[in-house]
């Protein structure tokens, strides 16, 4: 998910303008160059079916099948083993969760109590990485890399000190990142750039009709936005409130005084504003909630008008002397977009970097950032007994409690059996809506807190084909498809960065990448009874468990095939597998305008929620309220410095080890 702009930077006044936006829009649009590396292949061989390596596994992925039934036994209906083994294994500290707050905890606590220290990480997935997953596809001696969760990183100077420290301690630092942008085609509009085509895919009687050029440049009324609009498979009335709309030829907002703007663009609907003010008929919105669907996670009507525009929604133009006044908010947008970078398989690469770190022999021949998408990881090395840190995946932690005042029982299900390990600290870095459920003896306040938050969830599809011939007749490189199942539709990244190959042409064999939210299919608020957003998001989040492979696999193949069909694509041959990486459990609530309260400082739900119970921490973005990376290792930061204090007072020590810092200015802003 897009860094966002939070509701203080929004009163506190964002100042960075907009006027990047009026790109040119759409028109003849370029053949999108699939790579500029032009060198000779690496030749990959397949992994060995025989060996555990799940990022080479299809199907459904993500809450896969065994990563999840434990849990909901355990939430649901308060099931779980009355008896376990236990093991002679006891640890200095024992993490929860292998996403990258939890490895970020790991790293965090040997870090400051020393190399030597035991740690465990446990995971209920058969992967590390949270949803940051790596999907790795394998044709003619080529790998094909794809993202399967988050993406999004930034530079290290942007992050808390302590933050940008850790990646600059694997090796990301800002001669990196240089080199990532160096390394990214300008013309992939997945990596945030902003002149790089992407287009609109709308149903027509003969398949999609597919517009290229720069369709977000269109919806800020960019070059040639009339002409693209009036091209639109859509009703003549709808085609021209769009265009106004978007071109801001008038003011939406007018009879309302600038007070009475600010007022309403904070309390009302995004949605509800296109249909009462902008007049556009319900059947059109989805065309303009696609693009913050997976910028936030949320459709619009769940977001206020500001939320929406901050999140890069379209409007700002058409609000008056209000739009002018916070064009910044668009600016910000374009802000956050210009500072992204991503490895080919997403945020997957910083996992496999920490894990690395911790675990050297898993990779021992890595050299780093360089070569890290495409070095060979064997799994079998995450949890040896000679080691002082173990990664311990399929195992779902169903208990966490206090023995005898000076250890932690650590009760776990791995494949069906019950286990009991202990610790002298335990760090929380998983969802944090399980955790009352794990400590039962907590305070009522604190489990609510804990509980608050709802998880927006999400589902990315990636499909191997035969080869890029089709797509490349398409004039962009990531499609809007605003009323289909897959609502983005793009080229795997392509980027040369970590020492991958990408496709070098339409004639190599590619990756599609595909986007799906489940919260699109509702009613209008109306209908819906006034549902919260946190509502809504359970909604979507069944709506996900409830949702066959079969099914997604069916709904990729019809949407796929009427986009490229008329192109010469022929779903039956030409797709070679299909990875549905299903999240239920997202991205974590970020507190929404419309549904919740501005809490005192230190009251927030998620604040009550992560207070240190013991020697048991909290961390994981839920624990922040703001699902971005740096705030999972800001937030693995505080859980350690808290049970590394609890530690050094065991010893009879409170001095502060070298190497750790406080967090810096920037993350007070950002929370």
């Amino acid at each position: 998910m897009a860094a966002r702009v939070t509701r203080r930077d929004l009163l506190n006044g964002v100042v960075i303008g907009a006027g990047g936006l009026l790109l040119k829009a759409c028109g003849g649009g370029t053949e999108p160059s699939v790579s500029r590396s032009s060198q000779a292949p690496t030749a990959f061989s397949a992994p060995d079916p025989t060996v555990y390596y799940p990022p080479a596994l299809t199907g459904m992925r993500g809450s896969h099948e065994g990563s999840f039934e434990v849990a909901h036994a355990l939430a649901w209906r308060g099931e779980k083993p009355e008896h376990y083994t236990p093991l002679n294994e006891h640890y200095d500290l024992v993490v929860v969760g292998a996403g990258m707050s939890g490895l970020a905890a790991a790293w965090f606590y040997r870090k400051k109590m020393g190399p030597d220290v035991r740690v465990l990480v446990l995971d209920n997935h058969d992967d590390f990485g949270g949803h940051a997953k790596r999907n790795e596809f394998h044709s003619g001696g080529r790998m094909i890399l794809s993202l399967g969760g988050a993406q999004n990183l930034e530079s290290p100077r942007s992050y808390s000190e302590v933050a940008g420290g850790l990646l600059v301690d694997i090796g990301i630092d800002e001669d990196f990142i240089a080199l990532m942008d160096a390394n990214t085609p300008e013309n992939l509009a997945l990596a945030g750039r902003l002149h790089a085509d992407n287009g609109v895919a709308l149903p027509g009687p003969d398949g999609h009709v597919t517009t290229g050029g720069n369709w977000n440049a269109v919806m800020f009324g960019g070059d040639g936005y009339q002409e693209t609009v009036r091209a639109l498979p859509l009703p003549e009335a709808e085609r021209d409130k769009l265009a106004a709309f978007f071109g801001g030829t008038r003011d939406f907002l007018d009879g309302l005084s600038l007070s009475e703007k600010w007022d309403y663009v904070n309390s009302v609907s995004y949605n509800q504003f296109l249909v009462e003010r902008v007049g556009l008929a319900v059947e059109t919105l989805p065309i303009l909630n696609a693009i913050i669907l997976h910028l936030t996670g949320l459709s619009g009507w769940n977001l206020t008008v500001l939320e929406a525009m901050s999140s890069g929604a379209t409007g700002i133009r058409a609000m008056g002397w209000l739009g002018q006044m916070t064009a910044s908010l668009g600016g910000a947008f374009l802000d956050s977009l210009l500072d992204v970078r991503m490895f080919p398989d997403g945020n997957a690469s910083v996992a496999r970097l920490l894990v690395q770190k911790l675990i050297p022999t898993v990779a021992p021949d890595m050299k780093g950032p360089e070569d890290v998408a495409i070095a060979q990881f064997d799994y079998g090395a995450l949890d040896r007994e000679n080691q002082t840190t173990r990664l311990r995946l399929n195992s779902t932690v169903v208990g966490v409690r206090d023995a005898d005042g000076k250890h932690l029982e650590v009760d776990y299900v791995q494949q069906g059996d019950p286990l009991r390990i202990t610790a002298d600290h335990c760090v929380l870095a998983c969802n944090n809506a399980l955790i009352p459920h794990l400590c039962p003896d907590m305070s009522q306040a604190q489990k609510e807190g804990l509980s608050y938050g709802v998880r927006t969830p999400f589902v990315y599809a990636n499909v191997q084909i035969e080869n890029g011939r089709a797509w490349s007749e398409l004039g962009a490189t990531l499609f809007q498809c605003p009323y289909d199942p897959f609502q983005w539709v793009s080229t795997a990244p392509t980027m040369t960065v970590g020492g991958y190959e990408p496709p070098r042409g339409p004639d190599d064999p590619m990756v599609v990448f595909m986007m799906h939210s489940p919260m699109t299919d509702r009613p209008t608020a109306e209908e819906s009874g006034q549902m919260s957003g946190r509502d809504q998001l359970r909604v979507g989040r069944h709506k996900i468990y409830a949702t066959p492979f079969a099914s997604y696999e069916q709904q990729i193949r019809e949407q796929l095939q009427s986009m490229l069909g008329k192109h010469g694509f022929d779903h039956e041959t030409d797709i070679r597998a299909i990875t549905v990486n299903r999240i239920p459990h997202g991205y974590a609530y970020p507190y929404l305008g419309l549904d919740d309260p501005d809490w005192a400082e230190g009251q927030a739900p998620h604040e009550v929620g992560r207070a240190q119970f013991g020697r048991i921490s909290i961390a994981n973005t839920d624990s922040e309220a703001i699902a971005l990376m740096d705030a999972a290792f800001d937030a693995a930061w505080r859980a350690v410095e808290e049970q590394a204090e609890a530690a050094m007072r065991d010893a009879g020590s409170l001095a502060t080890p070298s190497g750790m810092n406080h967090l810096g200015s920037d993350r007070v802003r950002r929370v």
